[in-house]
């Protein structure tokens, strides 16, 4: 089967913006503050949430680790598909395998892909434990959890780095996007 041509939109240019880092970390948090700024940029954004993967297209995966990987292709491969479209993706993914990171950025391509590691501390992102999952983990409920007896294998060379520990959604954003909007704006040709 033949690949479309991507559609292009004026003035933007489609990447993905995949957030790495341990459950806990801010990644959907940062992911829903990001799409809405860049929103208020006048920028077309898609987020991808791992949870929200997990509860539709992957539901029928578990954690191993061929699992954890297929997941990380098929988050990938829609990222592929919606940047072909046009859009800026946001993608909130554990990915806690450098392989998994290299995976999709095989698949959405390098020079769409933007790493941002959201490096809050394992003891930070236990004291959140927004969804009980930690504490679930070590009372050994939940075997291979990334950050307790699972590895997350830290990126070697990100494009960008957040740590949302003493900052605010709103400040981290603030540092990110001066470094992502040259990434994605493209100036429109042919204007007055």
């Amino acid at each position: 089967m033949e690949r479309a041509e991507p559609f292009a939109i004026p003035g933007q240019r489609a990447v993905t913006v995949w957030l790495t880092g341990l459950s806990g970390a801010g990644k959907s948090t940062l992911a829903a503050h990001l799409r809405t700024a860049l929103g208020a940029h006048g920028r077309c954004c898609a987020t991808l949430d791992g949870d929200a993967l997990r509860h539709g297209v992957s539901r029928d995966l578990g954690f191993t680790p061929g699992d954890r990987t297929e997941n990380v292709r098929r988050a990938a491969e829609l990222a592929r598909l919606l940047n072909d479209q046009g859009l800026v993706v946001i993608a909130a993914l554990i990915t806690p395998y450098r392989h998994e990171r290299a995976l999709a950025r095989s698949i959405v391509g390098a020079s769409r892909f933007v790493e941002v590691f959201v490096s809050t501390p394992v003891a930070l992102c236990e004291a959140r434990d927004p969804k009980g999952l930690y504490r679930r983990a070590r009372a050994g409920d939940l075997t291979g959890f990334t950050g307790v007896d699972a590895p997350y294998e830290r990126p070697t060379s990100p494009s960008m780095v957040v740590d949302t520990g003493g900052r605010t959604p709103e400040q981290c954003i603030d540092a990110l996007l001066p470094r992502l909007l040259p990434m994605i704006v493209r100036p429109v040709r042919g204007g007055r």
